[in-house]
Order: structure tokens, then sequence, then C-alpha cells
């Protein structure tokens, strides 16, 4: 089975035929997060963790809304550079993803460039790239946001536990 890594389209494309998509990932998703276990529930599709990386430009990643949601706000230039995680996934996860983050309620689905920090994909012919190579995923960011949100501290990395006191409150939690 021959990989071909396609930077523009951020797009896997199997001689099966089956269609993969780079996404970054930057809060709840990531590691170690509340909702990372939903990137590998079979009903959900399939997902694989590419790598680390950091945004080659800056946005404003804040922590918003009575339950410590993660924003990336789309707002290029301003914050920090982002860090995050890109995963390889099929369609149906892709679909899955523009479920969770309420795509275009809440989150778009933009392209974004990386700078990678770390390569972990080893799939077959697949391209390897070295730390300070530049890729592009899809990333959910927002440009929905309250007016005050620009001026929320901004974060490099999420985590729930982390110094800022803000743990984020689960969906399931909510209802």
């Amino acid at each position: 089975m021959r990989i071909r890594l396609d930077h523009f389209l951020m797009q896997v494309h199997l001689h099966s035929s089956v269609l993969m998509s780079c996404v970054f990932v930057y809060g709840t998703l990531k590691k170690g997060q509340p909702n990372y276990h939903r990137m590998f529930d079979s009903n959900n599709g399939k997902a694989e963790y590419l790598g680390s990386a950091f945004t080659t430009e800056k946005y404003p990643l804040v922590i918003a809304t009575e339950y410590n949601i993660p924003f990336l706000l789309h707002i290029p230039g301003q914050g920090l550079r982002v860090y995050g995680e890109i995963y390889k996934v099929d369609e149906q996860m892709l679909k899955f993803l523009d479920d969770f983050e309420s795509i275009p309620e809440m989150y778009q689905r933009t392209v974004v460039q990386l700078e990678v920090k770390e390569w972990a994909g080893k799939s077959e012919g697949e391209e390897i790239l070295s730390p300070g190579s530049i890729t592009e995923a899809f990333v959910y960011s927002t440009t929905t946001y309250r007016p005050d949100w620009p001026s929320l501290p901004c974060h490099e990395s999420y985590d729930t536990k982390g110094d800022h006191g803000l743990k984020y409150t689960c969906r399931e939690a909510r209802e």
C-alpha cells in the first residue's frame, strides 16, 4: 500500500482510493485531554497520530465560555504560535469532527501552516517530515466570538489541568 502526502490538499490518497485528511488539534482532542478518546472511537472513523507541530503564524488560543472551551480565534498575526498534534483521519472521522466542532455555527474548518516539532508517522511509503519542516493541515478555528475574547489571555498550548485554573466542562456534564 503506497501513500502519498499532498501538502496543498492536506489529504493522503491510498491506492484503495480511501481519502485521508490531515487535521491539527490544539485543545481537548489532544493526548491526555478530555476528548482525546473521541479520536480513537471506531464509531467515529479512523485517526492516526502523525506528530506534533506549532502554527507558523501567531493566533490567539483562548479559553472562553462558562464551559472553559479552548478556541483558536481566526486572527492571524495576534497571540502566540500554537502547539498541537497532527492526525491523519478518514472521511468518516472528518465528518465526525465537523459535527463535534459544530461547523459552521461555532467553528470553521480552514487550512493552517505548521512547523513540525516531531514526526511519528511511520506508514509504509509515507513521507517522513523532519523537525522544522513546514506542512499544512485542517484546523478548527472560529471567526464568531464575543468582542472581549481577543483580549483574554492567550495560550501557546492547551491543557485542561493547566496553571490557568479553567478546567474544561465535558459535554456530557452540560446536559
